[in-house]
């Protein structure tokens, strides 16, 4: 049966925390806020645009302003990622599964349209066959619909999830699939549920191998 790995965006593939950050703290300072600093945004990255509004007001202790969310969605930051730049190790990754027979998608909570726009500028779109944003289903992760409709979306196959969040641990228990926890992403070991845990790309490429 073909093999399908389905990652995670945000701190699996890509470092966006820079960008994400830049934009968040325009919506701050544009509304009389302190800038943020990049850890405690990078604390704050995982559940989508949405929620990261939300904690950004509330470390604030404002209420949500709806306006922001929309501004920040219209960010050309978040689509161009002039401060986003793929891990160390990922385009070898990807070249590497795609060598060996393996399907790949993305199942991201961020809007599907900026991840397309992401992961072209970064030249690693074409590797993937399907990519089921936070807007692409009904659902998003951590319900593991999301992520079985994006492996759908891709052609199914013996898959596992790779993420840096306990969403994407969570869709993966739910999905009755396998999961890999990157320690070097955003989320806390913690997160990571009970699941394997890789340190590295290259330590994500020998669990793999013996996927």
């Amino acid at each position: 049966m073909t093999r399908l790995a389905v990652f995670d965006l945000d701190g699996t593939l890509v470092d966006t925390a820079p960008d994400l950050a830049a934009a968040l703290n325009r919506q701050m300072t544009a509304r009389g806020l302190a800038e943020i600093p990049l850890p405690k945004v990078t604390r704050m990255i995982g559940d989508g645009a949405r929620v990261l509004l939300e904690r950004g007001f509330a470390f604030h202790d404002r209420p949500f302003e709806e306006a922001a969310l929309e501004a920040f969605l219209e960010d050309p930051d978040l689509e161009g990622g002039a401060l986003t730049t793929v891990f160390a190790g990922i385009p070898e990754l990807l070249a590497h599964l795609q060598a060996e027979g393996w399907r790949m998608a993305v199942c991201t909570n961020k809007p599907e349209k900026a991840a397309r726009g992401l992961l072209a500028n970064l030249g690693v779109d074409h590797y993937f066959r399907a990519i089921g944003g936070g807007d692409s289903f009904p659902t998003r992760k951590p319900d593991p619909a999301h992520l079985l409709h994006t492996m759908g979306a891709a052609g199914g196959g013996r898959a596992v999830m790779i993420g840096d969040h306990m969403n994407d641990m969570l869709a993966a228990r739910g999905a009755g699939i396998p999961a890999i926890f990157v320690t070097y992403g955003y989320g806390p070991v913690e997160m990571a549920g009970g699941n394997p845990t890789a340190a590295s790309t290259e330590a994500v490429t020998e669990m793999l191998a013996a996927f």
